[in-house]
């Protein structure tokens, strides 16, 4: 382990980046940017310790992912369909029918070829509500009236 050379993280780096591809979710490609900045840190000094080459692996990996996540979250992907896999979304703002009364405010309607559960005030089967809201897979409805 004394002999670590700046090569070493190299090729350790393009491993962890080719195994990215094989296993998506953009860690192993921040941990293969980690240890390509330990082969350049070590390239610079190269006297740096392997215990502390492992030790800024570890730190340099951890920080770019929390700063990767964080980037995401603040600057979300644009699409151009938002509701994609989100189907429940799709249905806010459109009107249905009751198929199941609504009672201790639970109801079930019909959309298309499926059946959803529905929460809101209690009201008779037959009756027009439209949806709201989502909750999970529990649509948010209020009674319009027959």
């Amino acid at each position: 382990m004394e002999d670590v050379t700046f090569w070493h993280w190299w090729i350790l780096g393009i491993a962890l980046i080719i195994f990215e591809v094989f296993a998506p979710g953009a860690i192993f490609l921040w941990l293969g940017v980690a240890a390509g900045v330990v082969g350049i840190i070590l390239m610079l000094i190269p006297s740096v310790s392997w215990e502390w080459q492992l030790l800024l692996f570890s730190v340099i990996s951890v920080l770019s992912i929390v700063l990767w996540r964080k980037y995401l979250k603040d600057h979300p992907t644009e699409t151009d369909q938002p509701r994609l896999n989100r189907r429940g979304e799709q249905y806010v703002g459109r009107t249905f029918t009751l198929e199941a009364a609504m009672e201790n405010g639970m109801g079930k309607i019909r959309v298309d070829d499926t059946t959803w559960k529905v929460s809101g005030d209690d009201c008779a089967s037959g009756t027009k509500v439209k949806v709201t809201g989502v909750d999970g897979v529990l649509l948010i409805v209020e009674c319009l009236g027959e």
